[in-house]
């Protein structure tokens, strides 16, 4: 199923032209348009999945397994020295198209870091609240 008018979904299955990196049945790898780094890198599915939440749980394993395949080609060619994976679900989160696609973002020594935050220092008592309220 494509999402009609997605663009995404026309990238993934090749309507748009895109500097692929990797192509099989189920998936393309693109280089970003926008990219936070030299080599960053967008995996999508060509069937459309708004999210995460959406995602099959099968492909979820074949999206880390294509990554993993792809940070190493990475790692060999362009000589990063690490790979920050992202994913973003919903707005609140960042996400600006709504069709999966984790982002592959190549690191090196001379790089600022860009995907960061400020730890912060719950108690144990809130922690254990936050984690009665998830298993519970």
């Amino acid at each position: 199923m494509r999402g009609e008018g997605c663009i995404f979904c026309k990238i993934a299955n090749g309507e748009i032209p895109s500097n692929t990196l990797y192509e099989d049945e189920g998936y393309r790898v693109i280089l970003d348009l926008g990219p936070a780094t030299k080599g960053h890198a967008l995996i999508l599915p060509k069937e459309h999945y708004a999210n995460l939440y959406e995602l099959p749980d099968e492909n979820c394993a074949e999206v880390l397994k294509l990554a993993k395949k792809m940070a190493v080609r990475m790692k060999e060619k362009l000589g990063c020295t690490g790979m920050n994976l992202v994913q973003n679900n919903g707005e609140s989160a960042g996400q600006t198209v709504h069709h999966f696609h984790m982002h592959l973002i190549p690191r090196y020594d001379d790089g600022s870091r860009i995907v960061s935050w400020t730890p912060g220092e719950p108690s144990a008592e809130e922690l254990a609240r936050i984690r009665d309220t998830i298993c519970g």
